[in-house]
C-alpha cells in the first residue's frame, strides 16, 4: 500500500486530506484519531468503497481513486456501522452459513458452483472453521454455541464475529472500524491480539481507534490536516457518532 497525498472532500468541507504513508503486504496499521477526524472515510476509501477527491493510492495492486471495483474483490470490510452491521435476531450460525453461501455464490468461480454439493458443503465449513479460528471465536463458548442470537453476544464477541465473516472471503485487505469502542483495557488488548495475528497470517490489515496500542504503526487522522507522520494527536472519547462527511456516503459504502 503507497499513499500519496489522499484527501476527501464532502458537501461540508475536507473530511481528511494530505495523507500519506505506506504498508507492507500483512502488516497492521491503526488510523488513529477522534471521532469525526474522517478515519472512517479513510478506511472506506483504501478499501475500495469511497472515491477519493485528490492524491493518488495504489492498494493490492489497484491504483485508486480510478481502481476501485478491483479493490473491491480483493478487500473486506469488519465493525463498520452502517456497511456491515450485524442482524440482532440472526444467530451466529445463520450469519456464518449466509456469508460463506454469498461467497460461493458472488465470490467463486462458475465451476466451483458445479461442483457436487457434498464437496461445496464441506470447503463452507472450512472456510468457515479457519475464519472463526483467525478471529479468535469458539462457537462452544457461547452460551448457545452457533445458535446464539447476536443480540446476546458479548461487545468482543460481536467484533470478533465481524472479523470472521470478514475472512470467510480470504481477503488480501481487511478494514475494521471502532476497534477499541467501548471496550475495557483487557479486551481492547484481546482486539488488537487477533489483528496482529491476522496480519501475522498475510493479511494486510487496517484497524480504525481512538488510541492505537503501544508499538503499533499509527497513521493519525484529523480533517483537513497533514496526515502520515508518524505522530499520534492526543486521543478524545470515542462515542461511536459519525459525521455528516462520512454519513453522506454510507450509502453508496454498502452497496459496494
Amino acid at each position: 500500500m503507497e499513499v500519496r497525498g489522499l484527501g476527501l472532500k464532502g458537501p461540508r468541507g475536507w473530511v481528511f486530506r494530505d495523507l500519506s504513508f505506506s504498508a507492507a503486504p500483512g502488516t497492521l496499521t491503526a488510523l488513529e484519531g477522534p471521532s469525526g477526524s474522517g478515519r472512517t472515510s479513510l478506511l472506506l476509501a483504501l478499501t475500495g468503497r469511497m472515491r477519493a477527491t485528490e492524491g493518488t493510492a495504489t492498494v493490492c495492486g489497484a491504483r485508486l481513486p480510478r481502481g476501485l471495483a478491483p479493490l473491491r474483490r480483493v478487500s473486506a470490510l469488519a465493525h463498520v456501522q452502517g456497511v456491515t452491521d450485524l442482524e440482532p435476531a440472526l444467530t451466529v450460525g445463520e450469519h456464518l452459513r449466509e456469508r460463506a453461501l454469498l461467497q460461493r455464490r458472488f465470490g467463486g468461480s462458475l465451476r466451483g458452483l458445479l461442483r457436487p454439493r457434498a464437496e461445496r458443503a464441506s470447503e463452507a465449513r472450512l472456510r468457515i472453521d479457519t475464519a472463526l479460528a483467525a478471529a479468535g471465536l469458539d462457537p462452544a463458548a457461547l452460551p448457545k454455541g452457533t445458535r446464539t442470537a447476536v443480540r446476546d453476544l458479548e461487545r468482543l464477541e460481536a467484533l470478533r464475529l465481524s472479523v470472521a465473516l470478514a475472512l470467510i472471503g480470504c481477503p488480501l485487505l481487511l478494514g475494521v472500524d471502532d476497534t477499541d469502542l467501548k471496550l475495557p483495557d483487557a479486551e481492547r488488548a484481546e482486539a488488537w491480539a487477533v489483528l496482529r495475528s491476522v496480519a501475522a497470517s498475510g493479511t494486510t490489515v487496517l484497524a480504525v481507534c481512538s488510541e492505537a496500542p503501544e508499538g503499533a504503526r499509527v497513521v493519525p487522522t484529523r480533517a483537513g490536516a497533514a496526515c502520515g507522520t508518524g505522530t499520534s494527536p492526543t486521543p478524545t472519547p470515542d462515542t461511536g457518532t459519525k459525521t455528516k462527511e462520512t454519513g453522506d456516503a454510507f450509502a453508496e459504502a454498502r452497496g459496494a
